[in-house]
């Protein structure tokens, strides 16, 4: 495996990404309220070709083996969807899907399992048909998920339940992680909600502060549910909550579909020499976002490029080792304001994007923490402790 060029801030090679999620489309039958990329019908002008998509493929494949998550839009509405999963599969990396549900059947199923895809995740915003329609912009799309929540179940596919949290939800959590388990879900992933894409008229929807610390406490507690893998995206300070109540981050964190960038996934160590493991917000770090034209990104909710695959020969690698963007999220001692002097911050970090979306710095300090950091930074506190590897599944957007 080819080795990324020398980290600027350590002088060590930086490790290739866990995850990779894919934008394969815009196009979606829905009209969700909080959509980041504002999808729609389309068609969308510029996406890629199947050859194109096949060279990417190729090109990351040359150097890391990551979980691919293909998503969009709806990624089940491109005709080539199975046959890039396929290619994917065939050339060692590991797909995973974030189809809305209206097209999940059981054959559907069947025959994302023979394209190698391991798990696929559904979206669930409403414990009841009425507050998830509502959400998701189509009348019937409550019936339509839990249906494709039952095929899964029945030609054993993985799936796991995302729910992204809001004021008109927050209440409704212990409810729609009794439907997750209720269904058959191997995780339950709640995204704290980034206001950016069609979620920027939704910034009053945010939980604050001080809920969002609440609501993180909450999920904390429940962390080792039988059963099931519960992980907070977009919520990197989940970690610190752990650690302030003496707990660990133990187990399944990492495994399974999600932005999985969010919270709790190590980054393996490379030959001749061992890192300690990337936490937090894994953004530009152990994770990156490729939009549905080929724009780079550190993750789908912080709309700034980091390269263009078109304009660089589809050369995803020279575009992780090198974007400026990338590195400056790899540098956290120079983050601003509290989160570059947080004695967590090598377990946190603070959401990137939240950070851009309130205040137009990614690099600026988490708008929706509510710690003050109390000590000094050193190296050995900086780190935290060491989590165990995360399992093989991955996350799904």
């Amino acid at each position: 495996m080819q080795e990324g060029k020398s980290d600027p801030a350590s002088g060590t090679e930086w490790p290739p990404p866990l995850l990779i999620a894919w934008e394969l489309t815009r196009s979606c039958p829905l009209r969700c309220v909080h959509c980041r990329a504002a999808a729609g019908r389309g068609p969308f002008e510029g996406e890629f070709t199947t050859a194109e998509a096949l060279r990417f493929v190729d090109n990351v494949a040359s150097f890391a083996k990551p979980i691919l998550i293909l998503t969009g839009g709806e990624p089940m509405l491109r005709a080539d969807f199975l046959e890039i999963a396929r290619a994917a599969a065939d050339r060692g990396l590991r797909p995973v899907a974030a189809p809305c549900g209206a097209l999940v059947t059981e054959q559907a199923c069947r025959d994302m399992k023979d394209a190698g895809i391991q798990r696929i995740s559904l979206s669930i915003d409403g414990a009841d048909a009425a507050s998830h329609d509502a959400f998701r912009g189509v009348p019937g799309a409550f019936e339509q998920v839990l249906a494709a929540a039952k095929a899964a179940r029945a030609t054993g596919l993985e799936f796991q339940i995302n729910t992204t949290v809001t004021r008109r939800n927050a209440a409704d959590l212990p409810r729609l992680l009794d439907l997750a388990l209720e269904l058959g879900a191997v995780a339950f992933h709640p995204f704290l909600l980034v206001p950016t894409g069609r979620a920027a008229t939704m910034a009053a929807e945010e939980i604050p502060p001080d809920e969002y610390e609440r609501v993180l406490g909450w999920l904390a507690e429940r962390r080792d549910v039988r059963g099931l893998e519960l992980k907070p995206t977009c919520a990197p300070h989940y970690n610190r909550v752990v650690r302030q109540a003496g707990g660990s981050l133990r187990g399944g964190h990492g495994r399974g579909p999600g932005h999985g960038h969010a919270s709790g996934v190590g980054v393996p160590s490379r030959p001749g020499g061992r890192r300690p493991p990337v936490l937090g917000c894994l953004g530009g770090q152990g994770f990156a976002f490729v939009s549905h034209v080929g724009i780079v990104q550190i993750c789908g909710f912080l709309d700034t490029p980091a390269g263009d695959l078109r304009a660089n020969g589809f050369d995803f690698h020279a575009i992780w080792r090198d974007a400026p963007l990338f590195q400056a999220m790899r540098r956290r001692a120079e983050y601003h304001g509290r989160c570059g002097v947080c004695e967590y911050r090598q377990v946190c970090g603070g959401c990137r994007a939240r950070a851009f979306a309130m205040g137009g710095d990614a690099l600026g300090e988490e708008p929706f923490c509510t710690h003050v950091p109390g000590r000094a930074v050193t190296d050995d506190t900086a780190r935290g402790p060491e989590p165990r590897r995360p399992g093989a599944a991955g996350d799904v957007a």
